[in-house]
C-alpha cells in the first residue's frame, strides 16, 4: 500500500493533470496548484521527520511533474495553459515545491509527536 500511495498516485495525478492541460486552463490550475499543494503537505505528514517528508516530496513532485509532461506530450492537444520555457523546468519546480512542502508536512508531524510525548510518572 506504501509503495501505491507513494508512487502511483503522484503518477497518477500528474498524468490527469498533465492531460487536463489540454483540456481547460482552470481544471489544470486547480489541480496543480491548490490540490497538488495540498497533496505535497498531507504525504510529507505520513513521515516522522522534516527530512523524510522532504525526501517523499521531492520524489512525489519530480514523478508528478514528470507525469504532466508526458500526459502532455502523448495527449497531442494543444495546451490550454502555459508551460514554463523549456518546459522541463516545471519538472524542476515541482521537485523543488513538493521537496518543501513534504518538508513543511514532516516538520508539522514531528512537533505533534513531540508535543504528544507521555509525561513521565513523578
Amino acid at each position: 500500500m506504501q509503495i501505491v500511495v507513494a508512487n502511483v498516485v503522484p503518477c497518477v495525478f500528474g498524468a490527469i493533470t498533465g492531460l487536463m492541460l489540454g483540456v481547460n486552463e482552470i481544471a489544470y490550475l486547480a489541480l496543480a496548484g491548490p490540490i497538488g499543494i495540498l497533496g505535497g503537505y498531507f504525504a510529507g505528514l505520513e513521515h516522522r521527520s522534516a527530512p523524510e517528508g522532504a525526501a517523499r516530496g521531492a520524489i512525489c513532485g519530480l514523478q508528478f511533474g514528470a507525469f504532466i509532461l508526458v500526459a502532455d506530450a502523448l495527449s497531442g492537444m494543444d495546451r490550454e495553459a502555459q508551460l514554463p520555457e523549456p518546459a522541463i523546468l516545471l519538472v524542476v519546480l515541482t521537485t523543488f515545491f513538493g521537496a518543501v512542502l513534504g518538508f513543511l508536512g514532516g516538520l508539522t508531524r514531528e512537533r505533534r509527536m513531540r508535543g504528544a510525548a507521555p509525561v513521565p510518572p513523578a
